[in-house]
């Protein structure tokens, strides 16, 4: 019966390097050539900011789409749990001030 060496397989031996630390993950925004706002186009990993860009416009923007780009580190940005929206949403069902049900539009108006 022949033995196994551990070190041969580093996965599994208890002695392994710790796992890399990742960079972090960047949210990219795209300003096209004909709007006004930036649009959430991906995200990417990379060291730094001035990375994240450089990087971004290589793979958002090949084909020249693109006039402005925003990188902003995930973790900065604060949002709603999807799985709250009830209490989140529900008040503005509350305003019904807010619909324009209670207008009468002229016919001459036409389509809004």
């Amino acid at each position: 019966m022949s033995s196994v060496n551990p070190s041969a397989y580093p996965d599994t031996d208890s002695d392994a390097a710790p796992p890399r630390k990742e960079w972090p993950l960047w949210e990219i925004f795209i300003r096209g050539q004909h709007g006004m706002s930036h649009r959430h186009v991906g995200s990417l990993h990379a060291p730094d900011s001035e990375m994240a860009i450089k990087n971004a416009r290589d793979v958002y923007t090949r084909r020249n789409e693109g006039v402005s780009i925003w990188a902003v580190e995930s973790r900065h940005i604060a949002a709603t749990v999807p799985s709250e929206k009830g209490p989140m949403f529900e008040p503005s069902e509350s305003k019904v001030y807010r619909h324009p049900t209670f207008y009468d539009i002229p016919d001459e108006v036409g389509h809004m």
